[in-house]
């Protein structure tokens, strides 16, 4: 107690000297740009191009410009949609791989003027920028480097020409009001294809003399970083400095592992934005009309990207009208809902701070300030102090469940580690959890907890600490939605991880209601169909409903004697479980029956490490020694950095009683590829 009159005593005494100075900025700091970049948290990719209408995730080149017929374009409905959203802004792929330009550019004969939408006068950037002035919105541009329909790609005149078309879209659409701009490192079609070397400098320079703020994504910035992975999740450890000396966009990028967590003491600020999609692919696909993220996955995004140091960047694709889905959109506006009742209510308002120390004894720096919403105030101690702790008494016991800290990134950022405690019963303090960076936002999530205070012990600082926010909050909790599998015999088993909801399921594809069958056991399915499920608690709260289509399941396949033990594993019907065949050894199955095949689907190890397939062939035939190509070189895009199952359909259905996978193109190259699942599409 008497420590306790002390603290208190020591923090009105606080002199209220203007001239004590603040910290100095430690390491990398952002850039005033980097700063108001960093406060956005939240904002749009657009996916948009011949692939909308093609079905595929990076187009070749070759595709017909007429394939681009949008019925219905509204880029005002997709400024709104974001708007409403919470998103502060949109990003485009003005141009994505296949080189296909959304404006009619003269750097292009693959562009929306050779479409014939709007009778070629059509222009998707004009259109996009002007409706993110209309509603308040920031306006980017993603431009890939990579141009497989151009034929000056691959020879050292292609960079003039890139950046003559960076001048283009920055003269005519805003030039600095073109907040970021979006580069991958995507680079040559195949092990024999066209490469470029890029003249990266060239086009950082084209940029930066039209917006010398534009915040430039790529691997390794210089404004933002990818962060690893397309998941959707930043790492718990989340430096905003990167080393990038010696590093390049693409195959020179540092390792993903690294982008995920930056650099301790890494020499350039170069903050992560992570990006991800609210369907499987990035493109729309009427495929996956019904496989739109749920409110749970986007939730946990949402704590895995801003709650880690990470802005979001979340792609909502248009549909082939030129709009925005309604499923996207309605699930979005949840998202944005569930958000906003989270963080309404700061619980931690009213509290009395107080800390280990205060810088120079300075009311400027006092531990109150964490309570302000004011960004440029704080609390912090003196310089050589790189352990403290800061505490907040409530006035009342409060039951929370989130805790989100905030570092003044203007003076670097400095937290590597640090515990969390809350004062429960006997005014006894409890470790409740701990993690290791802060950074700009840092969101911790854990069971409801009740307490009458919080206190946060900075356990390893790289400099003295500087804290400008800490709130407590009670989220609602969620529903999970139901998890849908099935064996390999074909029975089906429905699961939820909230504990005891009642689940209903149809098998027609219709939304379930309490009115529906009520799951009570496992069933067969094995011809395969559609289950949708929903889970509902006794209270009446209902989720999200989720389906899951199966076909035939793969009970009486086999592979091979001479096969590799583990290759039985891809038709285990436990997509967990992974089969790593030799390289340049098909994986072959045996149906056991003759069936009508008219596709094939292939489901990935989910790991950007892993060998995936990247390109591949696929054979049938009815007695296992005559064998039919049915689909040749077929390549899954993207699945480096995208591992989600892949669907390919044949061009006309086969009969077969044998298939047979040929890997001629896998991820790393090396001696193994990965097959977690291997599973055909038969002719209903």
């Amino acid at each position: 107690m008497f420590r306790r009159m002390s603290l208190l005593a020591g923090s009105f005494l606080l002199c209220a000297c203007s001239s004590v100075p603040p910290p100095e900025p430690y390491g990398a700091v952002p850039s005033k740009a980097q700063l108001e970049w960093q406060q956005m948290e939240y904002y749009m990719f657009v996916h948009f191009g011949p692939n909308t209408f093609t079905d595929v995730e990076w187009g070749d080149g070759k595709e017909d410009p007429r394939v681009f017929r949008p019925t219905d374009l509204d880029c005002r409905q997709w400024a709104e949609t974001a708007r409403n959203a919470g998103m502060k802004g949109i990003i485009i792929t003005a141009k994505h791989h296949d080189g296909f330009c959304l404006w009619p550019s003269q750097f292009s004969t693959h562009t929306v003027r050779e479409s014939g939408w709007k009778e070629g006068k059509g222009d998707v950037l004009k259109e996009l920028s002007d409706a993110c002035k209309a509603y308040g919105l920031k306006f980017g541009v993603y431009l890939s480097p990579w141009d497989r329909n151009h034929p000056a790609y691959g020879t050292p005149g292609y960079n003039q020409v890139f950046a003559g078309t960076l001048k283009e879209v920055y003269t005519r659409y805003g030039g600095e009001g073109i907040f970021e701009q979006w580069f991958d490192g995507a680079c040559g079609e195949g092990p024999n294809g066209r490469k470029q070397e890029y003249d990266w400098d060239l086009f950082h320079r084209t940029v930066f003399s039209f917006n010398p703020d534009a915040i430039i994504f790529s691997d390794i910035g210089p404004g933002c970083r990818w962060m690893g992975n397309e998941r959707g999740v930043a790492g718990e450890t989340n430096w905003s400095a990167l080393d990038t000396a010696g590093f390049t966009p693409g195959l020179g990028a540092p390792a993903p592992d690294v982008l995920n967590s930056g650099n301790r003491g890494g020499q350039a600020w170069v903050p992560a934005e992570t990006d991800v999609s609210i369907r499987p692919g990035w493109f729309y696909s009427p495929a996956t009309d019904d496989r739109v993220k749920t409110l749970e996955q986007l939730t946990g995004i949402y704590y895995t990207s801003i709650g880690r140091n990470s802005n979001l960047l979340l792609n909502v694709p248009p549909d082939r009208r030129g709009r925005i889905h309604p499923n996207d959109s309605a699930r979005l506006m949840e998202f944005r809902d569930h958000i906003a009742v989270s963080f309404q209510t700061d619980l931690a308002q009213g509290a009395e701070a107080s800390a280990s120390s205060v810088r120079g004894g300075s009311s400027r720096y006092r531990a109150g300030n964490v309570l302000h919403s004011g960004y440029d105030t704080y609390w912090a101690t003196d310089d050589g102090e790189q352990t403290a702790w800061i505490e907040l008494l409530f006035p009342s016991e409060q039951t929370f469940n989130r805790l989100l800290l905030q570092e003044y990134i203007p003076l670097g950022q400095r937290v590597a580690r640090f515990t969390v405690e809350v004062r429960g019963a006997g005014e006894n303090w409890e470790k409740l959890t701990e993690a290791t960076t802060i950074g700009y936002k840092r969101i911790l999530r854990f069971p409801a907890v009740t307490a009458s205070g919080v206190r946060v012990r900075i356990e390893e600082a790289l400099a003295s600490p500087v804290l400008n926010r800490i709130a407590v909050y009670r989220a609602p909790e969620q529903l999970s939605a139901p998890v849908i599998s099935r064996n390999r015999e074909g029975t089906v088993r429905i699961s939820c991880a909230t504990p005891d909801p009642v689940i209903y399921y149809t098998l027609d594809g219709s939304r379930p209601t309490s009115a529906s069958r009520r799951y009570a056991a496992s069933f067969p399915l094995p011809e395969g169909g559609k289950v949708t499920a929903v889970a509902i608690l006794s209270g009446g709260l209902t989720g999200e409903p989720v389906t899951a289509d199966f076909d035939i399941a793969p009970a009486k396949w086999s592979v091979p004697a001479s096969a590799p033990k583990n290759a039985s594993l891809a038709i285990d019907g436990n997509p967990s479980t992974v089969a790593y065949l030799p390289a340049g050894a098909p994986l072959i199955i045996s149906l056991g029956e003759s069936r009508c095949l008219s596709g094939f689907t292939y489901i990935p190890q989910m790991n950007t490490q892993a060998p995936h397939v990247v390109t591949c062939t696929f054979s049938v035939s009815t007695d296992g020694k005559r064998w039919v190509p049915v689909k040749k070189q077929i390549v899954f895009n993207n699945i480096r950095n995208n591992p989600v199952r892949q669907d390919v359909r044949f061009d006309k259905a086969a009969d077969a009683s044998y298939i047979k996978l040929e890997a001629t193109e896998t991820a790393g190259n090396g001696s193994v590829y990965a097959v977690a699942e291997l599973s055909v599409i038969t002719c209903r």
